[in-house]
This record gives C-alpha cells, sequence and structure tokens, in this order.
C-alpha cells in the first residue's frame, strides 16, 4: 500500500506550474490593390497629349 501511495503522489507532482511555450501563428496579409491605381496612367497619357496639342502652334501678329 505504502508503494502505492508513493507512486500516485509522484506522478501528481511531475507537472509544474509553467506556462507551456507556444509559437505564435504568423499569418500573412496580403496588400489589397486599389482601383484608382489603373486608371491613373491613362488619364495622365490623356491630360499630356492635350497640353501637347494645343500648345505646339504659334501665330506672329501684324501691325
Amino acid at each position: 500500500m505504502r508503494t502505492l501511495a508513493g507512486v500516485s503522489g509522484s506522478a501528481a507532482m511531475a507537472g509544474a506550474l509553467v506556462d507551456p511555450i507556444v509559437e505564435p501563428v504568423v499569418i500573412v496579409d496580403e496588400a489589397a490593390t486599389t482601383s484608382s491605381a489603373g486608371i491613373l496612367i491613362p488619364i495622365l497619357l490623356i491630360l499630356l497629349l492635350g497640353v501637347a496639342l494645343s500648345g505646339g502652334s504659334e501665330t506672329v501678329m501684324e501691325r
């Protein structure tokens, strides 16, 4: 009976009161693309073309 109490007593003391080591889960969140970025380049090209076409002529005034 004494050995049974000794075995069960040591098994109960086997665990410690220390928090278990848990590795953090890494979640990779990809950045969402904005829809305005795709329209920006064509708008800039149209504006550049408009400026190039409007500033191309010079007129000479006679007195």
